[in-house]
């Protein structure tokens, strides 16, 4: 049990609710409000396997990188709390869970499982060779609501694509934000990010830049999708609290940068979830 909860804190379950309201309003509205209990809790465990897959795997293939940087030198695999094998293991056992929860969903799903699974553990080699590694989390995170849509129903949709657009966006600027605190360690090491390419300042104004654009997503599929002043009164708030969220973080004041990422961005993920399903049903 004390291995099974070490484990857990090295992948950070917790941090499943980053994507998994948005794959969450993606799946209820899909179902037109409707109750799918089944298929709602397929998509959790689907959810949450395939994320504990793709971060198990990043602390294995970053074993070395986190030992050597002192921001993430306490993980469980530089503190030999697990080891590298364990961590293999349990990167395919939930990989192995993510495809027998896929299908059981559907046959669209099973047979976009493996695909899906490629994309969140091929983020963690990106930051080796380009600059734009962000935005391959941002994907990772980006193909949940579509998943999560096609697990309720496999046909395509414009209101899911701006969902994973959306998160997509969003994801990529708030890594940027959390990868200015390892800009100096990163340029030492050669390793590729928005802050090394363009320094912590330039970071910051593209990550901006980037949650903008993430509003005007969200935003433009209300006149597509037909959506009304629920969603669009959430939009407004999610808006805010990006803002709020740059306010944080500054060039020269990096302290804040947790608050930032992990407190803020879960409400975002939330509000967004609530503004959805208030949308739905209120308008009924």
């Amino acid at each position: 049990m004390r291995k099974l909860l070490v484990m857990l804190e090295m992948i950070k379950i917790q941090h499943s609710l980053f994507a998994l309201p948005f794959a969450a309003a993606a799946a209820i509205v899909a179902a037109g409000g409707g109750w799918k209990g089944k298929e709602y809790g397929l998509i959790l465990v689907a959810m949450v396997t395939a994320r504990a897959a793709a971060m198990a795997f990043n602390r294995w293939a970053d074993a070395r990188i986190d030992g050597e940087n002192p921001r993430t030198a306490g993980r469980a695999i530089p503190k030999g709390e697990v080891s590298r094998g364990g961590a293999l293991v349990f990167t395919i056992a939930c990989a192995a869970a993510f495809v027998g929860a896929a299908a059981l969903l559907n046959n669209l799903t099973l047979m976009l499982s493996p695909v899906a699974l490629v994309i969140v553990m091929f983020y963690s080699y990106t930051k080796r060779f380009t600059a734009l590694c962000h935005f391959f989390l941002g994907l990772s995170l980006g193909i949940a609501p579509m998943g999560a849509w096609l697990a309720i129903s496999p046909h395509w949709a414009p209101f899911p694509c701006f969902l994973a657009a959306g998160v997509m966006l969003w994801t990529a600027g708030f890594d940027i934000l959390y990868a200015c605190q390892d800009v100096e360690f990163d340029r030492q090491k050669g390793l590729h990010s928005v802050p090394v390419a363009l320094g912590v300042p330039g970071a910051l104004r593209v990550a901006a830049l980037l949650h903008a654009l993430t509003v005007v997503e969200l935003a433009a599929a209300i006149p597509v999708c037909g959506l009304g002043v629920w969603y669009a009164v959430g939009i407004g708030a999610i808006a805010i609290l990006l803002a709020y969220e740059h306010f944080l973080v500054r060039p020269n004041d990096l302290a804040r940068v947790n608050r930032a990422f992990f407190h803020v961005n879960a409400v975002v993920s939330f509000g967004m979830m609530v503004a959805v399903l208030a949308d739905l049903y209120l308008r009924k």
